[in-house]
């Protein structure tokens, strides 16, 4: 409640109906403050083991393709072995030529995430765009819901 500090007159004072919102903009600006230097430090780097999932089984194509790396990197396509450069050629003898099947990426836990990668971009370099991580199902506490 503000009042006006007019003595010109009686002993009665009037009141103003006006709402100071100064205080209300500082303490808002500050907890500004607070949050965008919280925000950043609340992001911390948790480490993850990507190998295992809990995701929903998903449907399985009927002859599904797919490409292993080892945990010595050397590729497998099904139980063929191959080298890395002969891998465009022999996905397209496994797809029958389309590009628009899913190949399904399976790695050894050991394998490092920057050769995964170069494999994945191999993938991309053929054409494959459609790759899914192939991860072993862990059931959690409720149940794998």
């Amino acid at each position: 409640m503000a009042a006006k500090l007019d003595h010109s007159g009686g002993d009665e004072l009037a009141e103003t109906h006006e709402i100071n919102v100064t205080p209300f903009i500082d303490v808002i600006l500050v907890l500004l403050i607070i949050f965008m230097v919280a925000a950043p430090l609340a992001t911390v780097d948790v480490g993850v083991d990507l190998p295992s999932s809990n995701a929903a089984r998903q449907q399985r194509p009927d002859k599904p393709v797919y490409l292993t790396v080892k945990s010595d990197l050397k590729l497998a396509l099904g139980s063929e072995m191959l080298d890395q450069t002969q891998l465009g050629a022999a996905l397209q003898r496994a797809t029958n030529g389309d590009r628009e099947q899913r190949v399904f990426l399976r790695a050894d836990k050991s394998v490092p995430y920057g050769e995964l990668m170069k494999v994945m971009n191999d993938l991309r370099r053929a054409g494959y765009l459609k790759i899914a991580l192939v991860a072993l199902e862990s059931v959690g506490p409720d149940g794998g819901r």
